[in-house]
């Protein structure tokens, strides 16, 4: 068995043993912890495993599955596909330590909580490294389920409505994505003597295809990948689901989940529909660049934290797609690193605003102010993942926009030009947050009776340790938050080890699409 196949196959069984017991919370919940600890040890192996310069895709696996139609259960990643594995793996064990005291709607347990978490994991997992094409259909619409049974049986008041909007919009993306894969069946069908779902051969041989056939097996993808990523018009989903999601999932769905889209443009529709990818290209930067607009205004102008940070995601999402299509090394590798950098900043930030809301008890942006006096540490570690999401150099994210506005540039100069119009914005919808949640006068009803009156935080009449109100944070809290610092200074001084295992992937892709960087033509670096 190879690492890869633990990977997808330990979250999987650690989720049945935590279902099986539900029944017991402590036990059922440090079971829970300790299945996503030994998968951070398996990414970690994975990683040592996985060397950069060579093959294609490795740490690989074939069972045949449905022989008649050459589908096999085959698993294997490249740099890109193992740098999305990493980060769900380091993600869930920090997801579960910050949900490990949140109260649950009734009837609901921990158990079965976590339970969801590790399957989604495991599904996750699986949609990263599947290398057959119709076992990454089973996987892209399998995955839906733990995730609507997450929103909305554990989510906020319009709960099913979140999640009912969630799983239509996905699941007719995979339904068109499937119409798309049988096509490329067909064809290849035609060109080979017997259709083929195996990525690897399909790339060949889709390659050759006329650019009317290229064009409709791309749109069939793009939608789907469109949809999940999401890109404007098609991300409605995301405000709703994010709004309604519990903060743990939150991260899961814009940190992680999320990025099946911009890695589907990447591994499908790209390297399978290399000429119908350029063709199109001048849609999709309108949509990238219309993201990063688009979702920066609407950033601007929620009154709610978790909307807030949906609308955030989306202007993100367009500087990945506008890197991976700019079609120059240096921007696909500022979108791959962007993919994880977005996912550390953001899962920080939806982290420290879930701590913000777990206090104020209201996702109102006006019914909080001054928090800074009552929270110093928590202040603190809201103002680096917001530094993180602006993208302020020092900080993991400032490497990944450089890149890709760097290396769109030469090929698309006006739509890159355009979408640093998100960079100011970040710095304004960022700063804004902050300075309305932490900084000025105490607001809120919670706050303020914790601010002042007797015993309150701020009361030198009693000893701390009898003082009621509002409290910093604690030391689960800090465990969670650590990596997550640690991470977002470490990448942002020293980002080399992510790039290098990306630059390769990279390079095999444009390879596949047949472009050359304009960069590297003209002498450059």
């Amino acid at each position: 068995m190879t690492v890869l196949l633990a990977l997808i196959l330990l979250p999987l069984f650690g989720s049945v043993v935590v279902w099986l017991l539900r029944g017991n919370e402590p036990v059922a919940k440090w079971t829970a912890l300790a299945f996503s600890l030994v998968e951070v040890v398996l990414a970690a192996v994975a990683w040592l495993e996985y060397d950069p310069a060579g093959a294609r895709l490795q740490l690989t696996s074939s069972v045949p599955w449905i022989p008649a139609f050459d589908i096999n259960l085959s698993f294997g990643v490249d740099g890109i596909a193992l740098v999305m594995v990493a980060v769900i793996a380091l993600l869930l064990p920090l997801v579960l330590g910050y949900s490990w005291g949140e109260k649950l709607p009734a009837g609901r347990t921990h158990g079965g909580f976590f339970s969801l978490l590790l399957l989604e994991q495991a599904l996750t997992v699986g949609v990263f490294a599947a290398t057959d094409v119709f076992l990454f259909y089973v996987l892209f619409e399998i995955m839906l389920i733990p995730m609507y049974f997450l929103i909305g049986g554990y989510g906020g008041e319009q709960r099913t409505y979140a999640a009912v909007k969630f799983f239509l919009y996905s699941f007719l993306g995979g339904l068109i994505m499937l119409a798309s894969a049988i096509g490329a069946y067909v064809y290849s069908a035609q060109v080979l003597g017997q259709g083929t779902f195996d990525w690897a051969k399909l790339v060949p041989v889709l390659a050759d295809a006329p650019t009317n056939v290229q064009v409709w097996i791309f749109l069939g993808f793009f939608t789907a990948f469109a949809i999940k990523a999401p890109l404007v018009p098609l991300h409605t989903w995301l405000p709703d689901a994010a709004a309604q999601a519990p903060i743990g999932v939150a991260v899961i769905v814009v940190g992680v989940l999320d990025k099946v889209g911009t890695f589907g443009f990447l591994r499908y529709s790209l390297p399978l529909t290399p000429d119908a990818s350029k063709l199109l290209t001048p849609m999709v930067l309108v949509l990238a660049v219309l993201g990063v607009l688009y979702g920066s205004l609407q950033a601007f102008g929620q009154d709610d934290l978790k909307r807030f940070i949906a609308y955030v995601s989306i202007a993100h999402f367009g500087f990945i797609a506008l890197g991976i299509f700019a079609f120059t090394s240096q921007s696909q590798v500022g979108a791959v690193s962007y993919m994880i950098n977005h996912s550390i900043a953001t899962g920080m930030l939806i982290l420290a605003i879930g701590m913000v809301i777990a206090r104020g008890g209201s996702t109102r942006i006006a019914d909080y102010g001054g928090m800074a006096r009552l929270t110093p540490l928590l202040a603190g570690v809201l103002l680096v993942a917001g530094l993180s999401t602006l993208s302020l150099p020092g900080t993991n994210s400032f490497i990944s926009e450089f890149l890709v506005l760097v290396g769109s540039f030469p090929t698309q100069p006006v739509y890159t030009v355009l979408a640093t119009v998100g960079m100011v914005l970040a710095a304004v919808y960022v700063l804004r947050i902050y300075q309305q949640v932490m900084q000025g006068p105490v607001r809120g009803d919670a706050l303020l009776a914790s601010a002042t009156g007797p015993g309150a935080v701020g009361d030198p009449a009693l000893p701390e340790k009898h003082r009621r109100g509002i409290t910093d944070l604690d030391l689960r809290e800090k465990a969670v938050l650590a990596p997550l610092i640690v991470l977002v200074l470490a990448l942002g001084f020293y980002p080399k080890p992510v790039l290098d295992v990306i630059g390769p992937s990279v390079g095999a892709t444009m390879s596949e699409v047949g472009v050359t960087d304009p960069v590297t033509s003209q002498g450059g670096n």
